[in-house]
């Protein structure tokens, strides 16, 4: 006879398949149907899970099988473009963000590394998609940033109207109220900002303030340590002195390449200076083979982390014979676009509009750290493989075209010193290799 026990029920056969694993042989014994085992189903679950003093209702049991049912597939559409959505407003807060970096003393460097961390992710993995670096993190700082500016908008209103009635009237009771309603709405706006930076800075957390949320919030004990440990984890992800260091090894790195170049330039446009044509020679050779070797140095030292591969001119032409194609495209592609960005060299901005053409040249340097990585990512590749005659046969005349490209590039660059508003040292400022701003007016 069944147990008359109120707590013992029968239970689904599922879970005790689930703990026993031997399926239903060894829940029942023989000769026992399964549709009127109550007793016996208890008894196994009790004796088996039920160890302690207290025995729980069956019914508090919750089913595991339920818990891993997938989403349905509006809520999968919903999470699938709200993804979508986080990567492309990721996108456009990078460009954003380098673009302002890129316009800031020293800070500029972080832009540098971005751009070669970019490449060096690619030529590590081969993969171009592993050239996307922190897209969901610009989209949350992206989110932190449009998210203030549109909750200080009605503050910026009311400070106007605050400083209007003050220049009419400063001791009338219109300016005291306006000064009054100005503070409140000052509490009030930094107040809802932190609250929505602590609730991870997305957009809809500056919409939404979460009232109740924030009411139980404040019962909550060590609320201010987690929230400092959270601020210090997402500020050390973002790897801002890796970047730094990255931007100016291989800011220096490159200026070294482009020195001797430079000072025969610049000798070479003075009047007074004596062969001229020869110190023009010079710079234009030497310039050109840097313009050859510094896409693959600085891809390298990139994937590798190592200084020395910014000048191991011995590794960069090993990865030009393994990859002459590859190369010449990845040089030509990386040229090509930054010719057009001299156009912007020809008068001095003014310091308030020049992170709007960095768009501009950010938008340039990032496809052609891509096609450098991808080079390397090549030859690297071929590092362990025989290549054949034919091979051989091909390097020749692919690696003089790449060398044309290159000779090509360094004429340009003699006469766009005659039009840069920096004159001779204006070829110091290689955004194809340098930081992404080819402008010095601070």
């Amino acid at each position: 006879m069944p147990s008359s026990d109120p707590s013992k029920r029968p239970r689904d056969h599922s879970l005790d398949r689930g703990w026993h694993g031997t399926g239903s042989a060894s829940a029942f014994p023989e000769g026992q149907d399964s549709s009127s085992s109550g007793e016996v189903i208890v008894d196994a679950v009790a004796s088996d899970i039920f160890v302690a003093e207290e025995i729980v209702d069956a019914e508090e049991l919750v089913d595991t099988t339920a818990m891993d049912t997938p989403p349905g597939w509006i809520r999968r559409i919903l999470r699938a473009f709200a993804s979508a959505w986080e990567w492309c407003f990721g996108c456009v807060s990078l460009v954003i963000g380098l673009a302002i970096l890129a316009t800031i003393p020293i800070v500029q460097l972080l832009s540098l590394g971005y751009l070669l961390e970019v490449a060096g992710r690619i030529a590590r993995t081969g993969r171009l998609s592993a050239g996307w670096v922190g897209i969901r993190k610009a989209a949350r700082v992206g989110s932190i940033v449009l998210g203030t500016w549109l909750v200080m908008l009605p503050v910026t209103l009311i400070s106007s109207y605050w400083y209007s009635a003050r220049l009419i009237d400063a001791d009338s009771p219109v300016a005291a109220r306006w000064s009054v309603v100005l503070v409140i709405a000052v509490v009030l706006a930094v107040g809802h900002i932190l609250w929505a930076w602590y609730r991870g800075g997305r957009l809809r957390h500056f919409f939404w303030p979460a009232p109740l949320r924030f009411v139980r919030w404040l019962r909550e004990p060590g609320k201010i340590d987690r929230a400092a440990d959270a601020l210090w984890d997402f500020v050390t992800s973002l790897r801002l002195g890796y970047y730094f260091r990255l931007g100016l090894v291989g800011f220096l790195g490159t200026v070294a390449w482009l020195f001797i170049p430079v000072l025969f330039g610049v000798a070479a446009t003075d009047p007074d200076a004596d062969g001229q044509a020869l110190w023009g020679l010079i710079s234009g050779v030497t310039f050109a083979l840097a313009v050859f070797h510094l896409p693959m140095v600085q891809v390298e030292y990139a994937a590798d982390g190592k200084w020395r591969r910014l000048f191991d001119v011995k590794r960069a032409w090993k990865n030009w014979y393994r990859v002459p194609l590859a190369g010449g495209i990845a040089l030509t592609i990386t040229l090509a676009f930054a010719l057009p960005l001299y156009l912007l060299k020809i008068e001095l901005l003014p310091r308030e509009v020049t992170y709007l053409p960095s768009l501009l040249f950010v938008l340039f340097a990032l496809p052609s750290r891509w096609v450098q990585g991808w080079a390397v990512a090549r030859a690297r590749k071929k590092a362990n493989r025989k290549l054949g005659w034919f091979h051989a046969l091909l390097f020749v005349p692919l690696i003089g075209a790449a060398g044309t490209v290159a000779a090509f590039y360094s004429l340009l660059s003699f006469f766009t010193r005659y039009t840069s508003w920096y004159g001779g040292w204006s070829l110091l400022e290689q955004h194809a290799f340098l930081v992404p701003v080819p402008f010095l007016g601070w």
